[in-house]
């Protein structure tokens, strides 16, 4: 008996079409397998459209139709695959890790750079790694993309064009396609999730700021005034922010005080944010300002905003590895 796939389409560049508007995503989820039909002998393939939309039009909202959409397929799959574009995808796969977390079977994302249908589309390799890791039994989201399977946590787009488009940050791929086939490594142990009641709740309130040298401590009133309950803070280097003429640490010491929950991270792609090491970043400790340690911006952007889904019982797992997103934290 062939195992049970779902595939659910989101829209994305892997099912536009060329329009007098540019490309639009026009091909259902039926459409898609009917260009693939090779994946059919692979396992019994029940197709359904969640939505039909650019990525960058994909929005909070959309991950919790999208998850929700995937718990209940995961009621009678062996795995479940999601066409996606690719701008958003690293935010999709990361939300959709914290909100299903305990999920037992492989959830698997995937895209393509060009349509399709294009002559030269990187969509159907994608489309058949991902068929792979889907049959993998290795539970967990995931994003397959170019030869690699990458923690739906981990992934950062880093090609406009190229079509190895993304690539895992701070932590190897769990796996990779080679001419033997997939190629999974073992799991670790070290991140095992948890079990949490209603998972699928967020709070999109959550505002990511760049600094830059000379940024206005201003701005942190504006994010208070505009309702953010969150806020995670891309700092410089390890994490540090200027303090001389204008004193950002004040400022975010203010809005910590008045209920913003603060995650900071770096923007330096690779490695840690660790602000207790320089005096320029001391001024972070104190309640309600969290450090990112290793994780992406979109891990911690959607962490964030998963643990104000439920801040009670939430909060003090900011700080814990839930889902692959973050290193030992020494």
């Amino acid at each position: 008996m062939l195992p049970r796939v779902i595939l659910l389409a989101t829209g994305g560049t892997i099912a536009s079409q060329p329009t007098e508007q540019g490309l639009m995503p026009l091909t259902t989820a039926d459409g898609i397998l009917d260009f693939m039909p090779s994946l059919r002998q692979l396992a019994h393939i029940n197709a359904r459209d969640v939505f039909m939309l650019d990525s960058s039009n994909i929005q909070p909202e959309e991950w919790q139709q999208l998850a929700q959409a995937v718990r209940e397929a995961a009621a009678e799959a062996d795995g479940i695959i999601i066409t996606h574009g690719t701008d958003t995808m690293a935010y999709t796969a990361s939300a959709l890790s914290f909100m299903l977390l305990g999920i037992q079977i492989p959830i698997v994302f995937t895209g393509s750079q060009l349509p399709l249908t294009h002559p030269h589309s990187d969509a159907p390799g994608n489309l058949r790694e991902a068929m792979a890791v889907a049959l993998s039994g290795r539970a967990g989201v995931y994003i397959a993309f170019q030869h690699k399977v990458i923690y739906g946590t981990r992934a950062v787009k880093m090609r406009t064009l190229g079509f190895d488009a993304f690539d895992s940050i701070n932590l190897p791929p769990v796996g990779f396609f080679d001419a033997d086939g997939l190629h999974l490594q073992p799991e670790d142990g070290s991140c095992k999730p948890l079990a949490v009641a209603e998972p699928l709740a967020i709070d999109s309130r959550v505002f990511l700021l760049k600094m830059m040298p000379g940024t206005d401590p201003e701005i942190f009133d504006h994010i208070l005034r505009a309702g953010y309950r969150g806020l995670v803070l891309e700092a410089f280097g390890l994490g540090g922010l200027h303090y001389i003429r204008r004193n950002l640490i004040d400022k975010l010491q203010a809005i910590s005080q008045a209920g913003v929950i603060t995650l900071v991270t770096t923007q330096c792609l690779y490695e840690k944010a660790d602000f207790t090491i320089y005096e320029v970043g001391k001024g972070f400790q104190g309640g309600g300002i969290y450090g990112a340690h290793d994780m992406t911006t979109e891990a911690a952007v959607t962490k964030l905003m998963w643990a104000l889904g439920d801040l009670e019982n939430r909060r003090h797992l900011l700080t814990r590895c839930l889902t692959h997103e973050m290193g030992t934290v020494t």
